[in-house]
This record gives structure tokens, sequence and C-alpha cells, in this order.
């Protein structure tokens, strides 16, 4: 955790991926994030993956940093505070973050006018407002069309599992946050700010290329399987059965793989034949399936070990595939002794390596990975000192039933 945004107070009414995500990035960067959710968790708080004891690794993972207040949401006592909440005094509050419905209690207009320069970001599935989750949107852009292997068109689309319009629109929702809050302190003006996570997988189709070449070429790309679109990379087993990928996008990168494999004539003759100019990233690209069938036999004949110190004494830009398991218990990259990683200690859960934010901010001490709550872990402290409710107050609230607190998980 780095303390760039230290006395920025955001709450967040969020479920699911990308909202909380743009929290935690927030909250990681050193903002004061308050999330609330009804007592007992909200609709995602037991969400898989799941400990045996059905204690949500997702859940805790997407909200290290912030704080929790636990409140009953459906009765209007538990609705006046949490407006009061998201519109609470001060020049760096009245930030509020969420995925939930912008009506009712939770309608723009309402909280507005209860602080005219709030900033309310509202995330909805489409631009109409309707429902939508990331698998639901990438098979609409085309992606799971192009995700097979090639020479499979009856094998239909396959998905991704990576939700990554769900990840990309979390790292767009702090922007957005930390963009219209740059605004209210230049102007003094709040303001709605809305994003739909479609229109985020819209957007990248386009910056990606891919609406110009269906409308310019007139032309369906087609699945390539685990070669590169346009240049040249493959997977090849090796003689052990470990399994690797190579990439020849630059030049430098394709002579470094020639150079290190013994087979810059073949290459040459190969051009040749085909009437093809390898140096040429597009050339590679045509010319994909008849050069891996010469790379192959390279890889076949060695074990891992002898590709791997061959490949990285030769520069080859290359990694290894691996399962998520193996990557966790055997890759230093996701250990301790990667600086991202802390170890730390979640209630209920256990001891996990937890990633801090990946940027790194060279004038702001580095401070350490801060867990996920407890859900109404800090209830109490957030009525007392965001509201500036007295202990009688607060503890009238919890007598009701309004507010809880260190909810078991």
């Amino acid at each position: 955790m780095q303390n760039l945004l230290s006395g920025l107070r955001v709450v967040e009414g969020s479920a699911f991926v990308a909202a909380p995500s743009g929290g935690m990035t927030l909250a990681q960067l050193g903002a004061d994030v308050i999330r609330f959710d009804p007592i007992g968790g909200g609709i995602d708080y037991r969400r898989w993956p799941v400990t045996d004891a059905d204690h949500s690794l997702y859940w805790h993972s997407l909200n290290k940093g912030k704080r929790s207040i636990a409140v009953d949401i459906r009765r209007p006592e538990g609705q006046e505070l949490l407006s009061r909440l998201i519109t609470a005094p001060g020049p760096q509050n009245g930030l509020f973050l969420t995925n939930f419905p912008a009506k009712g209690w939770l309608d723009y207009e309402r909280l507005k006018a209860l602080r005219e320069d709030l900033i309310y970001l509202n995330l909805t599935g489409d631009r109409h407002g309707g429902s939508a989750l990331d698998y639901t949107v990438n098979c609409r852009v085309g992606f799971p069309s192009l995700t097979r292997r090639a020479g499979e068109p009856d094998a239909g689309p396959l998905n991704n599992p990576l939700p990554a319009w769900d990840v990309i629109t979390g790292q767009q929702i702090a922007l957005g946050l930390l963009a219209a809050e740059r605004h209210r302190g230049r102007t003094g003006h709040g303001q709605l700010v809305k994003i739909a996570l479609a229109d985020v997988a819209w957007a990248t189709l386009g910056n990606l290329g891919y609406v110009a070449e269906a409308m310019i070429n007139d032309h369906q790309r087609e699945a390539v399987g685990n070669h590169i679109y346009g240049s040249y990379g493959h997977d090849f087993q090796c003689a052990d059965g470990e399994r690797v990928m190579i990439v020849g996008v630059s030049g430098n990168q394709w002579r470094a793989i020639l150079t290190v494999t013994g087979t810059e004539r073949r290459m040459a003759e190969l051009a040749q034949r085909l009437g093809l100019d390898f140096s040429n990233e597009g050339d590679r690209y045509r010319g994909r399936d008849q050069i891996t069938e010469v790379l192959q036999p390279w890889f076949g004949a060695r074990t891992f070990d002898q590709v791997r110190a061959s490949l990285d004494g030769g520069g080859v830009c290359w990694g290894k595939y691996q399962t998520v398991h193996e990557a966790v218990t055997g890759d230093p990259e996701c250990s301790l002794d990667n600086p991202l990683f802390d170890l730390v200690e979640q209630p209920g859960i256990g001891r996990y390596l937890m990633p801090d934010h990946p940027l790194r901010f060279t004038s702001v001490a580095r401070e350490p990975v801060r867990r996920a709550p407890v859900l109404g872990e800090h209830t109490e402290e957030i009525l007392a000192d965001c509201l500036n409710l007295d202990s009688h107050q607060i503890g009238r609230l919890f007598d009701q039933g309004i507010v809880a607190s260190n909810q078991e998980i």
C-alpha cells in the first residue's frame, strides 16, 4: 500500500467483480474506502472460490484495504444512515461508487439534494441500464469465436475464465472517480459519472483495431489457437512433457529464436520456398504453421531444463505453461521474493499471499498490504468518526438491529 490518496474518502456499495475491484484499487493507493453491506452479507458474500468452511476467498480478496459497515439497508433508518455517510461534509468526502440501481434511496438527484457537489459513479451492465456480466458481454463482442484452436470450426466458441471486462472496468472506475474528483477540485462541481461494462468491451474492440478490420477489410478474423495473430508465437512440448510458449514479435526476438534453435538456414530456405520474407512480422504469421514444424523437433529433443537454459541464454522471449497451483507453490514471482506480495493473516480464513497494487511510486514509502475487513468490522468507528454519533446513539442503532459489527464469516 502507498498513501498517495490519503485523506480521500470513497463510499462503496457493490457486488461481484468490477465495482469492488475499483474500490480496492483506490484503497491500495491510500484512499479511505468504506464498503457497506447488508447485515449477514450481500449476494456475493459466499461466492466461490470458498474454503472448506464456506468462507469466500473471492470476497475477501476483492475487498483488501477497505473499512466495512454492516447495515440493514431495507429499513429507512439504515438507508438514512448510509445517505448521510455518502454525502458527509468535507472537501475530500462525497464520492460514491456503486453498481446497485441508481433509484429509490440511491437515486442521484435525491443524494445530490443532500450534497450539491456529490460525485456519484454508477456502473451498469449496458448503456441502457440493463443487466450484463462478463461472459454475456464477451460473447457479444466476439472474442470467444477467436479462442478455439485453428482448424476446429465445429468446436464452438470457447469462453475465457478470466473476467477481463470486469477487471478492466474496475480500473476505469478508479480512473473515473479520480478524474471527477480533480474536476471538482478545479471547478467545485460534482457530477453523476456513468460507465457500462458492455461499453468498456466495445471501446476495447475498437481501440485494438477489431472494428476497423471488420469494416475496412470486410473480414472475419479466423481462430488461430495458440498462434499470435499477425506475428509469430506458438507453444511447444519438451521431451519431458513440459510445455513452453515462445514469441517472435520483434526482429530481435525472431533472430534469437533462430540462433538458439540453429534453424537460420532452414528458415531461409522455407521463406524462399513460400515466397515470404520472415524479417517481416506479417510474413512470419503467414508462414506460422510451417515455421512451427521446423522448430518443434528442437524442443521435442530436449528436456524443459535444457530448453530453459538455452532460451534464457539466447535472450528468447518465452514463458512456461503451468497451472495456477503450480505457479503459487513453485514460481518465485508468486512468493515473498516478489515485493508485490505480503504474507497476511485474514481472520476466519488463514495466512496467505496478498498482492499490493502493482504501481510503484518512488516518492512514497510502501506500507504493508492491508487485509480485507471482517464484515461490519468498522461499523462503530465509522458511525462515530464519519457521522459524529455519540455512544448513546450508536448503542441504540445496535439495539434496534439497524447496524451490526464483527460478524462471523
